[in-house]
């Protein structure tokens, strides 16, 4: 228990009530990344808490851009810092428990909204690897159970109100809460025989 003592100040954490408005920033941005990167892209997806209606959120908008293969993203990532967006300079990993730190099943590119815009995450996955296909079974699980989806979002504002000025304390929360998550989307998507989504745009 001691480590809840560890986090200093840093970032707020302000969490907000699901705003319609969320899905078409997404539209709009998922044609823009279309325009700048041409037809190598595989798929774009609608991720985290924006994409699940009726979860709060961080006024933050997650995209998976997914690629044939995670050699085709240094490219891809050279065309979006041209029009403005930035990082995604060297390859990094998802974490999950379970996982080698250093799996090919957790590799991805992460890049940054332009300067002086509206906060955004891109993750750039290889399409058919573990990240890539969690991310959209974790979305689509809380859209069909609407019960793990409240207690999602009230977990969040009581991890948001122990931590509301250090998003490393909050993640550190979370953390236990995605994978506990997974076990029970794992056994709903075989239940309903659930299939990762199409592109989302």
């Amino acid at each position: 228990m001691h480590r809840f003592l560890n986090f200093a100040p840093s970032r707020p954490v302000v969490l907000q009530p699901f705003q319609a408005g969320w899905a078409h920033e997404f539209a709009a941005l998922a044609q823009r990344l279309r325009t700048a990167v041409g037809p190598g892209l595989v798929k774009i997806n609608h991720i985290g808490s924006t994409a699940v209606p009726g979860l709060c959120a961080k006024d933050v908008l997650d995209v998976q851009l997914q690629v044939s293969s995670i050699a085709d993203a240094v490219s891809l990532t050279q065309q979006l810092r041209a029009v403005g967006f930035q990082k995604g300079e060297s390859l990094i990993y998802d974490m999950f428990h379970g996982l080698p730190a250093h799996s090919p099943e957790l590799h991805k590119f992460y890049m940054r909204e332009p300067l002086g815009e509206r906060r955004m995450h891109l993750h750039i996955r290889e399409a058919g690897r573990f990240n890539a296909r969690y991310a959209l079974l974790f979305r689509d699980y809380l859209r069909a159970q609407s019960s793990a989806r409240d207690e999602y979002g009230e977990f969040k504002l009581r991890a948001a109100a122990l931590f509301p000025h250090s998003i490393e304390g909050y993640l550190f929360l979370k953390e236990p809460v995605f994978h506990l998550l997974y076990y029970a989307a794992e056994l709903w998507a075989e239940n309903v025989r659930w299939k990762p989504a199409d592109e989302d745009n």
